[in-house]
């Protein structure tokens, strides 16, 4: 089967659309696209990321970008030099902003409920390793996984990191080591403010997909756990048993991944800021590259250095 892509939805598109539809075998319409469309979302590969904001940029066509907008900073730079000439909405998808746990950890540390923040622990750790395939076109954990634990770092302190520093290993298979990654880790940061931060990764947790956060302030702990399908826990003579976490990103982030969308949407209507721009995409960036530097050199390496 031939999968087709057709840009431009006017009269002469749909009768394309209609006649491969109806009398072309072996084809099929995968995509239509307009080019009277207000904002583009960009969810193909990262190495095209970059190259497709800038040119949807230039379009005057607001932009939400997955993560990473490139593993490159230069790169994301470039397209950091487009929205200053072109000043489109552009929003990063970082979607644990938008998880419902999270927002209420950021939000009781932002109203001062715990006192200024002293140490934030970010436990992630994904239910089975993805292909060897992807683990070598992905960046390396750091910058396919671990960024999102970054960015949640600097949401969760209100601030950018300071330093960082790396312990990782390859204990759950081989094969991703002989692609050059990494499979678990234990991370370690100062922030700007003063806040520690540790976070530990695994590409293997057997249970299901494990995400919980902590802040421990100086004046109390504000903490989340895993999502279940229920609460409900089991008393009896066997034990006291309870619902496994939900298994993977999709059961336990879609309502973030709506929200977010709907935030950028909104930032286009009422003609706001994004609440993740490209500054975000920048500096989670920047975290991960200091992350396999630190990782690299056997030492704690600090942002300014990237």
């Amino acid at each position: 089967m031939i999968n087709l892509g057709i840009i431009g939805a006017g009269r002469i598109g749909r009768v394309h659309v209609e006649s491969i539809c109806t009398q072309v075998p072996g084809a099929k319409v995968k995509t239509l696209a307009d080019p009277e469309i207000d904002g583009v979302l960009i969810c193909s590969s990262t190495d095209t990321h970059a190259s497709i904001s800038i040119e949807a940029i230039e379009a005057g066509k607001h932009v939400f970008c997955e993560k990473p907008v490139d593993h490159d900073i230069g790169k994301i730079k470039q397209v950091m030099s487009a929205l200053e000439k072109h000043p489109v909405k552009y929003q990063v998808g970082f979607n644990r902003h938008f998880d419902h746990n999270f927002q209420a950890v950021q939000e009781a540390v932002a109203a001062g409920e715990i006192g200024q923040p002293h140490i934030i622990r970010i436990t992630s750790r994904d239910p089975e390793p993805p292909s060897i395939d992807y683990v070598k076109v992905s960046g390396g954990m750091f910058l396919d996984m671990t960024i999102h634990d970054f960015d949640m770092a600097r949401f969760l302190a209100g601030c950018n990191a300071e330093e960082i520093y790396v312990q990782a290993a390859v204990l759950v298979d081989p094969a991703i080591g002989e692609a050059g990654d990494v499979d678990t880790a234990v991370i370690t940061m100062k922030m700007e403010n003063g806040s520690l931060v540790a976070i530990d990764n695994s590409r293997k947790a057997v249970y299901g997909y494990d995400q919980r956060v902590e802040v421990f302030g100086a004046d109390g702990m504000v903490s989340v756990s895993n999502d279940t399908t229920s609460s409900a826990v089991i008393s009896n003579a066997n034990g006291v048993t309870g619902e496994k976490p939900l298994y993977f990103f999709l059961e336990r982030y879609m309502q973030a991944y709506a929200k977010e969308i709907r935030s950028f949407v909104n930032a286009i209507q009422e003609d706001t800021e994004t609440p993740l721009g490209i500054v975000d995409g920048l500096e989670a960036v920047r975290m991960g590259l200091a992350a396999k530097k630190s990782l690299e050199e056997h030492r704690p390496v600090k942002i300014s250095e990237i």
